[in-house]
């Protein structure tokens, strides 16, 4: 994904948040949801009402100050007692009916905006989760959490200040515009206008310029961020090497450039707010020196004076506030664009049009003369072909880096096959629907990686739907039940962390019971007792065996200890299928198998032993 280039012209700039804007505007009119539709137009009304009678504020306040002058005292103090006091409650009416139906707009339109929240985080998230295994190995999650939490934040700002705080403010600033021109003159309305022009644009320039200094800030957080979770989720590693310095300098590099771009950024920004204030009491003293003269010379009253005087304070404070919120707009529009570019990466696998669920009839698995590389220039496998038939056991064997695994991942379609195909009963997986796919296959990974909450819910993973009593039968299956009722909070026991409160063996077990629940008709074994001691693995080996019997099941093993009872056994080597059969066939013919296992056995002998 690529990041915004800080050279690009104020053209591409404004193309892009505009193009993010119109992203935006479906989550915030959505389609066929009349009520939400129905808060914006209410919204929208009372925001208007509230406006309204925020500018009506000042007129009873002119009125109240001229009926306490002297212009105003006619019959003596019966007089001036009388009027004022009703006009000071419309005056504090006006005031309470400004805040109430402001309030209101923004309890009317709370919904409208956390709906469009959640609607736009969790289409990034399953988004996030369309996306091929190749995206994701190229990405830092450090990094990719970083780019969405600050996405929705943005979305958050946008709605709640864009629609509701700058084009309202624009609004108001028409409005008290037009009553200064038809109460006084056009000098009034001239001055006023000016000056709020001057003001957005010196503000629009100076946010410009100091925008690059809010991406370096992005970048360099998001690297901090990255190398943060990256050490912390490889404790144990930095640990067994003893560089936490390392990980320290590391963290501080990636910290001590944030810090600078961030120092420049409150700089610029200092700047941007004395030009400001200064622009606002250019155009105040201008005003009121203007409606000061018109008092002297008995054209206005003294009401008028303090009317111009609040409502320029009254638009002070907003377009004060406008400053800011432009400011953060503008942030959360990049912010949001490159959230928004992770919803525009096209996805790599993809169910076709016409993709139709898998018909299972027994589950047989063919690869058909299959070739793949994860990089073209870097063939992995190569017109890799063989069967698994239904209810049978295949094993695949070899040297690491002869492509085992990819086979795995291939079966679950996680990439396409460069050439070839690979069926199901007889269907090409590239032309059933992924979800169906992937339903009716079991997966026991080499690298067992548990989320972190408890043992119940990691083994209630493999079927959510599950009952008590099926996780505890997929547990004793899996050899693992006894041990988690002897822990102190037995099933309810959090992992840690991607399993690290686990052993190895524990991890890999509670991974087989997961598997085990799921109940799928293909089963595939890679590595899946790599990580348990020989007693153990024998123990899984044989509860393996209860499962996978009558299932078609495909083994990925090293040990080649664990597939002697194999149906059929392939070695595979630099991508190619070199041999096949059964056990005692391969050792016969005293190939790479028999090699292999020859190197094996002598590895198991006991130091010492002839």
């Amino acid at each position: 994904m690529s990041k915004p280039n800080l050279y690009d012209t104020k053209d591409e700039r404004g193309n892009r948040q505009y193009r993010t804007l119109v992203t935006l505007l479906p989550y915030l009119w959505p389609s066929g949801h009349w009520s939400m539709r129905g808060r914006v137009i209410v919204a929208l009304a009372l925001l208007a009402l509230s406006k309204l009678a925020n500018v009506y504020v000042p007129l009873f306040y002119r009125d109240a100050v001229d009926a306490l002058s002297g212009k105003a005292v006619v019959d003596g103090a019966v007089l001036a007692a009388a009027v004022p006091v009703g006009l000071l409650l419309a005056y504090g009416g006006a005031r309470v009916v400004s805040v109430a139906f402001g309030e209101l707009r923004e309890a009317v339109f709370a919904r409208v905006a956390q709906r469009a929240i959640r609607t736009a985080a969790l289409r990034t998230f399953q988004h996030l989760h369309v996306l091929s295994l190749r995206f994701h190995m190229n990405r830092q999650t450090g990094g990719l959490s970083r780019i969405i939490e600050r996405g929705v934040k943005g979305i958050e700002f946008v709605l709640a200040f864009m629609m509701f705080n700058i084009l309202p403010t624009l609004f108001e600033i028409l409005l008290v515009c037009g009553i200064l021109w038809k109460l006084f003159n056009f000098w009034y309305a001239l001055v006023t206008f000016l000056t709020i022009g001057i003001y957005i644009g010196f503000t629009l320039v100076v946010t410009e310029w100091r925008l690059k200094y809010r991406r370096a800030m992005n970048d360099r957080d998001t690297e901090a961020n990255t190398k943060a979770i990256d050490s912390l989720l490889n404790y144990e590693t930095v640990k067994y090497f003893g560089n936490e310095a390392h990980e320290a300098r590391r963290f501080d590099s990636a910290m001590q450039a944030y810090e600078t771009a961030s120092v420049k950024s409150t700089v610029s920004l200092s700047y941007l707010n004395v030009g400001q204030g200064a622009v606002i009491a250019v155009g105040l003293i201008i005003v009121m020196l203007m409606a000061g003269h018109g008092v002297v010379d008995g054209e206005m009253t003294l009401g008028d004076f303090v009317l111009v005087n609040a409502y320029l304070i009254q638009l002070y404070l907003p377009l004060n506030f406008l400053g800011f919120v432009y400011r953060q707009i503008r942030q959360s529009l990049t912010d949001m664009e490159a959230m928004f570019k992770v919803l525009d990466i096209e996805t790599e696998v993809s169910d076709r049009p016409d993709a139709q669920p898998l018909a299972l009839n027994g589950g047989s698995v063919e690869f058909d003369h299959v070739d793949f590389g994860y990089d073209a220039r870097r063939p992995i496998l190569r017109d890799v072909s063989f069967t698994v038939p239904s209810g049978k056991t295949v094993a695949i064997v070899g040297p690491s880096g002869a492509g085992k695994s990819t086979i795995s991942r291939l079966l679950f379609r996680f990439y396409d096959v460069n050439g070839g195909a690979v069926r199901i009963d007889g269907q090409d997986i590239a032309s059933v629907t992924q979800k169906s796919l992937r339903s009716s296959i079991g997966i026991v990974p080499q690298d067992t990686v548990l989320f972190n909450d408890s043992i119940y819910y990691n083994i209630l993973y493999g079927r959510p739907g599950a009952s008590p009593s099926e996780v505890e039968n997929a547990a004793r299956l899996a050899r693992i039940h006894d041990f988690i009722t002897a822990l102190p909070d037995g099933y309810e026991s959090n992992v840690g962390e991607r399993g690290l409160k686990l052993s190895g063996g524990e991890k890999q077990r509670v991974a087989i019971a997961r598997t085990i629940l799921k109940s799928p008709t293909i089963l595939l074994f890679d590595e899946a007792t790599s990580a348990l001691d020989t007693h153990t693995e024998k123990e899984i080996q044989e509860s393996l065996r209860e499962v996978s019997s009558n299932r078609t099941t495909l083994v990925i093993a090293h040990r080649l200890s664990t597939v002697i009872d194999a149906d059929e056994i392939l070695v595979l080597e630099e991508g190619r299928v070199v041999e096949r059969g059964r056990h005692a066939d391969l050792l016969s013919t005293n190939g790479a198998y028999a090699a292999m296992w020859r190197k094996q056995q002598e590895t198991a002998k006991p130091v010492g032993s002839e």
